[in-house]
């Protein structure tokens, strides 16, 4: 009678289990649909930035407004003894003459133009003056959740139709500080860890309706542990992985439109007539 009883459990396992599997893996993706809104725009470090993950994507035809073709200013030379200084550490506000984005290569050319004046003993710096610079450094999203870059270098000022030499750095975009000049998309490490913890959750919560349902049926009820034990192994596998299998993730595109406010520092004085 055992070896009957053993036979049929047996039987009711490889035939009904498989179905239940096949079951539980197709029905993951459509619990965190539900949950999440895939569509929703997630940064916070800098402006809205595009949700793409491959680095190999083309770039939207939105993203293509860049500088690349200014022509090269011709630059008034002076010596720092006849000219009137501005002072290192000097502030511009200003707003780009284009977008900014990861998509850029070194090398690419931007501008900005001030938005207020700026006061200083012997000069006034008017608003319309022309900074420009250009791309020194940029990648787009990477592994372990590393978000695009765009470094740009300032080293040209057109103030009163003559343009000088100038170093400066930018220190805000959109009024948000920017640290050793670097314009990061999000990182999104931790989002990829708390991603996969998400789906091993969901995936245990489907398991154990799917116990549920079995445990009132009197023919499977002997087989209603088996899913619930499947869903918190797949659960507790997601969760102990999860730092490691969040290393794949990429992290945010970095792309601020044209017309945004930065803010210019100088690094070193700058000298005009």
């Amino acid at each position: 009678m055992l070896k009957k009883t053993l036979i049929l459990i047996l039987s009711l396992y490889f035939t009904a289990f498989p179905a239940l599997a096949l079951e539980l893996d197709m029905s993951v993706d459509e619990e965190i649909k539900k949950k999440y809104n895939s569509s929703q725009l997630e940064y916070d470090v800098l402006p809205s930035l595009p949700k793409v993950d491959s680095t190999t994507q083309s770039p939207p035809k939105t993203q293509l407004n860049y500088q690349t073709n200014m022509p090269a200013p011709v630059i008034t030379k002076i010596d720092p003894k006849d000219g009137i200084k501005i002072s290192s550490g000097t502030k511009f506000t200003v707003r780009s003459n284009g977008q900014i984005s990861d998509w850029q290569t070194r090398g690419a050319n931007v501008s900005f133009t001030t938005t207020s004046p700026v006061y200083k003993k012997h000069v006034t710096i008017p608003t319309g003056t022309v900074f420009r610079g250009t791309v020194v450094n940029s990648h787009q999203p990477q592994p372990t959740g590393n978000g695009g870059l765009v470094v740009i270098k300032l080293n040209s000022m057109t103030y009163n139709g003559k343009t000088y030499n100038v170093n400066a750095k930018i220190t805000k975009a959109n009024y948000k500080k920017i640290f050793l000049n670097n314009m990061k998309g999000e990182r999104k490490y931790w989002k990829g860890v708390s991603n996969r913890i998400d789906k091993g959750e969901a995936f245990y919560n489907k398991a154990k309706q799917k116990a549920n349902k079995l445990a009132g049926n009197p023919v499977l009820i002997i087989l209603a542990p088996i899913p619930a034990i499947v869903g918190l192994v797949g659960y507790s596998a997601c969760t102990i992985l999860s730092p490691f299998t969040a290393l794949t993730t990429k992290g945010g595109h970095l792309s601020i439109p044209s017309g945004s406010t930065f803010e210019i520092k100088l690094l070193d004085s700058a000298y005009v007539h």
